[in-house]
């Protein structure tokens, strides 16, 4: 009997190019920081930036479990899995690494097991275009604000209206780091291509500090080429189908971020203004600033890679407390390419219906309702919660 986490939908999509179902398959490891890296992280945070010791902990736990994922998959003669997630669980003090994906088999034998983090309708749409997974790759950063870093940015809060660099420039360095080593990552894999990357940034035990992740499907596409640097896109799998058939390929992901404050008069203004009715002017240019100043950024990212444009844009909007603002855009540069073309003229309905939920628990907070644990383990890592 097959027990497996795809949808009707993925079925049908991945049997369209001779893949059938297998069981899901679980992988985990379980880590303990220890004594003396949790106090080598402590007098890190007080200094600011990454904190290396809690990220090699992290990548070793991840990639543990995922070896467990695939040695699992391939007992049960799985010649690939899809729906790969890779999940960090508090037990006790200690750390518990889960990734989950669901198993595949080809009708025919041949070719290399496959790891990947897309759907099967966004599997089915990326080997129509072209992009033959490889395997599941992450790039990931632990990092701290800082004490020091915060007094600095703190004491400019105080008397800057706008942009606090030292905030802005951590958390754009992170971003950036985390995006080099999944291109590393996948660079050792022989790919040339990171498609589907999903990002999140996660709380970690620590005080302060939090963990930025990246992780996607490294692909190879031989129309691409070989390439120094692999193309990375965050495009689902039917828009990175529609960018193929309109004679497009991508060419990297690109994301800024910006983090201003409004400053304490200006934070004065705005309290006053904000007892009437109407808008609060100060506040409102903050952010457009903010926002404009991102953009930037992402324009800088593409111009460098001689993209045609960047299409995806979606701009993110927090607020950090204490009269900060953090605002993040994220897209995928592209660029012409006569090579790209899909197999299909267009793509099947059941590749781009959107699978329903069909069990919700109302008594958690705010009536959020849960998707069934069965359908949950099949789903992409593109469609998991974002930390916050």
């Amino acid at each position: 009997m097959i027990m497996s986490g795809l949808s009707g939908n993925e079925l049908y999509c991945l049997a369209q190019k001779g893949w059938m179902p297998g069981n899901i398959v679980v992988g985990n490891s379980v880590h303990s920081l220890g004594v003396l890296g949790s106090l080598t992280s402590g007098l890190k945070t007080l200094s600011g930036g990454e904190v290396h010791n809690i990220t090699s902990l992290i990548t070793e736990g991840r990639h543990a479990a995922i070896k467990r994922l695939e040695d699992e998959a391939l007992r049960e003669g799985a010649q690939g899995l899809t729906g790969v997630t890779s999940e960090l669980k508090s037990i006790s003090g200690m750390l518990e690494f889960l990734a989950i994906g669901s198993a595949i088999r080809h009708d025919s034998p041949e070719g290399e097991f496959f790891t990947t983090a897309c759907s099967g309708q966004e599997l089915y749409c990326q080997l129509d275009a072209g992009y033959q997974p490889r395997h599941f790759v992450i790039g990931n950063v632990a990092y701290a604000l800082g004490i020091g870093r915060g007094l600095t940015g703190a004491l400019r809060m105080m008397t800057t209206r706008g942009e606090v660099k030292e905030f802005s420039n951590l958390y754009n360095h992170t971003r950036h780091l985390a995006l080099e080593r999944l291109e590393q990552e996948a660079i050792q894999r022989g790919c040339n291509a990171v498609i589907d990357i999903n990002t999140r940034i996660l709380p970690f035990l620590g005080p302060g500090v939090r963990e930025m992740l990246m992780v996607g499907t490294g692909s190879y596409n031989p129309a691409l080429g070989a390439l120094k640097t692999p193309v990375t896109s965050e495009l689902t799998g039917e828009e990175l189908w529609n960018l193929t058939r309109l004679g497009y390929s991508p060419l990297r992901l690109v994301l800024g971020t910006s983090v201003y404050s409004i400053g304490f008069v200006g934070g004065i203004a705005a309290m006053f203004r904000s007892f009437g009715r109407g808008e609060v002017n100060e506040v409102t240019r903050l952010i457009y600033d903010a926002r404009e100043n991102c953009l930037a950024h992402i324009r800088d990212d593409a111009s460098r890679v001689n993209a045609d444009g960047v299409i995806g844009i979606k701009v993110f909007v927090y607020e950090l407390g204490g009269g900060l603002v953090e605002v993040m855009a994220i897209g995928t540069a592209i660029q012409k390419n006569p090579r790209v073309s899909t197999q299909s003229d267009q793509l099947i309905p059941q590749a781009i219906i959107r699978d329903r939920d069909t069990f919700f628990d109302e008594t958690t907070p705010g009536g959020q309702g849960t998707v069934s644990a069965a359908r949950s383990l099949g789903r992409a890592v593109a469609n998991m919660a974002q930390g916050g």
